[in-house]
């Protein structure tokens, strides 16, 4: 078996009128916005986040009119139990960087549909209170601190 590397990406796709894409899991139904790991412990942060979100919407961060922030912030924490058979057994927290993908108001989505079954904009502050995770909420609130030009 491949184990999964702990460490992995949290991207929040946000529009410039403050909509923020949230994301259904197949697997547990909550509300999310991307996250993945790495595939490869030399994988970069940013090609992480790039790959993940090409992945899970269709959206290619790397060209315009996209544009990907690394926030340079990681929260660390622990794996819940449910999903610890995913990685090496020494191995209970994981790290994840955040990051920031700006994207045009009314941008397409195409979903995995091995991964998530529904997507939605909010308004970020609504979006932040439909995530299941507190750090992808947390991490949502922090945009006004990222993107002044959203006029948050």
């Amino acid at each position: 078996m491949t184990y999964k590397i702990p460490e992995s990406v949290l991207v929040v796709i946000y529009t410039p009128s403050g909509q923020v894409l949230l994301i259904r899991r197949a697997d547990a139904g909550t509300w999310q916005s991307v996250t993945g790991s790495k595939d490869s412990p030399e994988e970069n942060w940013a090609d992480t986040a790039m790959r993940e979100v090409l992945e899970e919407t269709g959206i290619d961060a790397r060209h315009p009119p996209y544009h990907l922030q690394d926030w340079h912030l990681e929260n660390v924490y622990d794996i819940y139990p449910a999903w610890r058979w995913r990685y090496h057994p020494q191995v209970s927290r994981n790290t994840e960087r955040l990051f920031g993908l700006s994207v045009p108001d009314q941008t397409p989505i195409t979903l995995s549909s091995t991964e998530h079954t529904e997507w939605q904009w909010l308004p970020w502050q609504v979006a932040a209170n439909h995530c299941f995770s507190a750090s992808n909420a947390e991490a949502i609130l922090m945009l006004p601190h990222f993107e002044n030009q959203i006029g948050l």
